[in-house]
């Protein structure tokens, strides 16, 4: 089991977390919404809660909570600037399909 940030993706997080000042890491998880069933949760993470599941990939500690690894177990975390546009690309070998406008999926 485990939650990868691409080189890029890392670097990118530490970016963030230098200019924000605070945080631990990168919080991930998944919630109901959508078109698909499923959506991604991106966030910074200030604490450490005590049934949270951390990993850490290239100097970034990523944390998630028990609900969601099984959905996200093996996704890799990519940060890609592709013409005018750049963010966060998740490769997630458990996704079955995704909505139209990508912002969701299923398993």
């Amino acid at each position: 089991m485990a939650i990868t940030l691409t080189e890029a993706a890392a670097a990118r997080v530490q970016k963030f977390l230098a200019n924000r000042g605070k945080g631990v890491g990168l919080r991930l998880g998944v919630k109901t919404s959508g078109c698909s069933g499923m959506a991604y949760i991106l966030e910074f993470a200030d604490v450490v809660e005590p049934d949270d599941i951390v990993f850490e990939s290239h100097g970034v500690k990523v944390v998630l909570d028990p609900k969601s690894l099984p959905y996200l177990d093996g996704t890799e975390l990519d940060y890609a600037r592709e013409g005018l546009n750049e963010g966060f690309k998740f490769k997630n070998p458990n996704v079955k399909g995704e909505c139209g406008c990508g912002e969701s999926f299923t398993v």
